[in-house]
């Protein structure tokens, strides 16, 4: 089976999808935190090793504490996979901390900050033009 093919695809949604049940559902851990979520998965297509990508909202600290909380619940995670998908073999989950959100709204803020700049240096030619233009006419 190709990684990228119509059954792993299938499978990688099914599997995010439970993952995402029991993380927000089922998982009853203080550590873990109520804003998490599964951006993604990808199951080896052996069906042996699944990487999952989580986005924790909040601090470093948080997130260090999450992925701590969901390492230790990863037994009752692949248990409650087990019976949600029918798959050959359940994976080996293997979570990861994913930045692309956080990446994301920086990047966001920080292209809002340079239009900001632009205009109103544009605010500031046009008020230089207005008055250079006044002043010569006289």
């Amino acid at each position: 089976m190709r990684k990228n093919s119509v059954k792993n695809s299938r499978i990688n949604g099914e599997v995010q999808r439970v993952l995402a049940e029991v993380i927000r559902g089922e998982i009853k851990d203080p550590r873990i935190s109520p804003m998490t979520s599964v951006v993604a998965v990808e199951v080896a297509p052996d069906l042996k090793n699944c990487k999952a990508y989580i986005s924790v909202l909040g601090n470093e600290e948080a997130q260090k504490d999450t992925l701590a909380g969901l390492r230790s619940a990863e037994g009752f995670i692949r248990t409650r996979l087990a019976k949600a998908v029918n798959l050959r073999n359940t994976p080996q989950l293997h979570f990861v901390i994913d930045q692309s959100i956080a990446y994301g709204v920086n990047m966001s803020r920080r292209i809002d900050e340079v239009m900001a700049d632009q205009n109103a240096k544009k605010g500031e030619d046009v008020e230089h033009e207005d008055l250079g233009g006044t002043e010569g006419e006289q």
